[in-house]
């Protein structure tokens, strides 16, 4: 396996000291493989198996990275519009 190294401020250094326990290269090639997922799916829509299993074992899928669509936003918004504000529980059942 290849070993990369590169620059970080002084200032995350010891943000990251703070944390010994953590395993900061598991969590990079993590991100590093998510992101690789996430433009492969960009450019696709179709994920592997292996990709997949990945996806399902951290609990994430390349759709989660993507900006809500407009019309889902609009329905939202209308279900909030007719929601009613309680001052308390006993309010749910009145009446």
């Amino acid at each position: 396996m290849v070993s990369i190294t590169f620059p970080l401020e002084e200032a995350i250094v010891q943000r990251i000291e703070q944390f010994p326990w953590v395993n900061w290269s598991a969590i990079a090639r993590e991100e590093l493989k998510k992101k690789a997922i996430f433009e492969k799916y960009l450019k696709t829509k179709k994920i592997s198996d292996a990709d997949w299993l990945f996806c399902e074992q951290i609990d994430w899928h390349p759709v989660d990275e993507l900006p809500l669509k407009k019309d889902y936003l609009k329905k939202l918004e209308k279900r909030y519009q007719n929601t009613k504000k309680m001052k308390s529980v006993d309010e749910l059942f009145k009446q």
